[in-house]
């Protein structure tokens, strides 16, 4: 059985992601620190973070840099991670900080199903949702 760690200092939140990602052959296990989430991994060993970016004094870019440290040091195996964000610019965010992909609030379940599932598989996932459209010049006469 797989598993995938939920962290965020919201409960909604985490309720949502485990309504959305949770299916019989996966188990959904919760944190709502960043500090928890380091025990947890090292503990349980998820298949996956899900992790919000925005979470009490340890959000999840720091979780993030920090499982990668980690795993830099050997002190933890490579865990995929997916992050939450709150606005497209924070898309800099999750990548400076190593994460396998991210989705842009608000959720949507079949863009969270399609992340989890690729990232679960080995794959990324990168929203591409509320880019900006790309300006195409005008033509003057």
């Amino acid at each position: 059985m797989r598993s995938i760690l939920v962290a965020s200092d919201a409960p909604s939140v985490r309720a949502e992601i485990a309504a959305i990602a949770g299916r019989p052959d996966i188990a959904i296990r919760e944190a709502r620190s960043g500090p928890a989430v380091l025990e947890e991994v090292a503990e349980s060993r998820p298949d996956l973070v899900v992790v919000d970016l925005q979470m009490g004094n340890m959000g999840g870019m720091a979780v993030c840099l920090e499982l990668r440290l980690e795993e830099s040091y050997g002190s933890l195996e490579h865990v995929p991670v997916l992050m939450l964000l709150d606005r497209r610019p924070d898309v800099f965010l999750a990548r400076r900080s190593g994460a396998e992909g991210w989705v842009v609030k608000p959720l949507d379940p079949i863009r969270l199903r399609r992340a989890v599932t690729s990232l679960l598989d080995g794959g990324t996932y990168y929203d591409e949702s509320y880019q900006p459209l790309s300006v195409v010049p005008a033509t003057g006469s």
